[in-house]
C-alpha cells in the first residue's frame, strides 16, 4: 500500500505540473522522474532479514540527441532490516541509498507515445549490514523497459535493471515503475523545400519563349515552337518489321511475336497510321505457288496484329509479292532463308 499511495501523490503532482511545459522529447530536453523499485538482493551475500526491499527516489536526465539521454539518479532504501536481532529480539532497520549514472537509448522517434529503451551505466550503493557495519559497493548495471508519453511532457515508465557488484562479484536486480516530466526539447524537423519563383519575362509574340532568347520573335499564333522560339520541325519516326518463315510454311514463329507486338504498340501510339504487310518467298517452286504462299504469310502476320494485339483491321492491309522482290541470293540456303520473310513499315510524325 505504501508504494501505491506514494505513486498516487507523485502522479497527481506531475500531471498538474505538466500543463506548464511546451516542448518535449527532442534534443536538449530535460527529464525529471520519480521512481519506485523493488530490490531483489543476493541472499548469500547480504545480512538482511528478507532478500528484497523497496527503493524510492528520483532522477534527472538530459537528451544529448533525440534518442540518447544521460541520467543521474538517487534513491533511498525502505523496508530493509538486519537478520541480526537487537537485544530485545527485534530486527534493526537498515539505512541505505543508491546513486547511479546511466546512458539511455530510445528506439522510436521523438514525439511518439510509446518509446522502448535500453540503458547501461554505473551505480554506487551505501547500505547497512546489521552488526557487520556498512557495505559500500560499485555496480555495473544494464536495463531496459518502456516509456509511455501520456502527453508530450508527461510519461509513465516500467523497467528492469540487472546489477553486478564489481567489488564483491555477485549479481542482483531491480524492477520498478516511474513517472516523469519532460520539457525544453526541440525535435528536428525537415525544412520545407522552397517553392521555385516563377520567372517573369517579356514575350512579345506569346509563344512561351522569352524575348531575350527568342531567335524568331515574330512567330505566328498557334504555331508550335522549339526552345529558341522558332517553328518546330516535326520529327519523323519509323518502325520496321521483318518476320522470317521456315521453308514452304506460313506459320508465324513464336520468336517473331515480340517484333509484331512492337509494331502494334507503335500503331496504337500513333492512331492515324496505317500499314501494308508485305509477304515474300524464295525462288524454290513455281511463281504462281510462291505468290499464294507469300499472300498467306502476309495474312498470318496481319491476323496476329489484329486478333492478338488489337490493331484495327481497317488500318492493316496485306499483299504477297512471291519471289519477285528478293533481298539475298536465292542460289544459297542462307540467302533463301532471308528471302522467306514478311515486311512492314510505319512512319509518323513524333508528338
Amino acid at each position: 500500500m505504501k508504494l501505491k499511495n506514494t505513486l498516487g501523490v507523485v502522479i497527481g503532482s506531475l500531471v498538474a505540473a505538466s500543463s506548464f511545459s511546451a516542448l518535449a522529447q527532442g534534443q536538449g530536453a530535460v527529464e525529471v522522474e520519480a521512481f519506485a523499485k523493488h530490490y531483489f538482493a543476493d541472499s548469500s551475500s547480504r545480512s538482511f532479514e528478507h532478500d528484497d526491499a523497496e527503493l524510492y527516489g528520483g532522477s534527472i536526465g538530459y537528451f544529448l540527441t533525440d534518442a540518447v539521454e544521460v541520467a543521474l539518479g538517487f534513491g533511498v532504501y525502505s523496508d530493509v532490516s538486519s537478520e541480526d536481532p537487537l537485544p530485545n529480539g527485534e530486527h534493526r532497520n537498515i539505512k541505505g541509498n543508491y546513486s547511479s549514472l546511466d546512458a539511455i537509448y530510445h528506439f522510436r522517434d521523438a514525439g511518439v507515445h510509446l518509446r522502448p529503451y535500453v540503458s547501461a551505466g554505473f551505480a554506487y550503493q551505501n547500505i547497512g549490514q546489521g552488526q557487520h557495519g556498512r557495505n559500500h559497493s560499485t555496480f555495473a548495471q544494464i536495463g531496459g523497459g518502456l516509456k509511455y508519453y501520456v502527453t508530450n511532457n508527461f510519461y509513465t515508465k516500467a523497467g528492469v535493471d540487472g546489477m553486478y557488484n564489481i567489488d564483491d562479484g555477485y549479481g542482483e536486480w531491480m524492477a520498478g515503475v516511474g513517472v516523469g516530466l519532460n520539457f525544453g526539447g526541440t525535435t528536428k524537423k525537415e525544412k520545407p523545400a522552397e517553392e521555385p519563383v516563377a520567372e517573369v519575362c517579356a514575350d512579345a509574340d506569346n509563344d512561351g519563349v522569352c524575348d531575350n532568347i527568342d531567335k524568331c520573335p515574330d512567330t505566328p499564333a498557334n504555331v508550335t515552337v522549339d526552345a529558341e522560339g522558332c517553328t518546330a520541325v516535326a520529327e519523323v519516326v519509323r518502325v520496321e518489321l521483318d518476320v522470317k518463315f521456315d521453308f514452304d510454311k506460313a506459320v508465324v514463329k513464336e520468336e517473331s511475336y515480340g517484333d509484331i507486338r512492337n509494331l502494334a504498340d507503335f500503331m496504337k501510339q500513333y492512331p492515324q497510321t496505317t500499314t501494308t504487310v508485305e509477304g515474300h518467298t524464295d525462288s524454290v517452286g513455281t511463281e504462281a505457288y510462291n505468290k499464294k504462299l507469300s499472300e498467306r504469310r502476309a495474312k498470318a502476320v496481319r491476323e496476329v496484329l489484329v486478333n492478338q494485339y488489337g490493331v484495327e483491321g481497317n488500318r492493316v492491309d496485306s499483299v504477297g509479292y512471291g519471289e519477285t522482290r528478293p533481298i539475298a541470293d536465292n542460289s544459297t540456303e542462307s540467302g533463301r532463308a532471308i528471302n522467306r520473310r514478311v515486311e512492314a513499315e510505319v512512319e509518323a510524325q513524333a508528338k
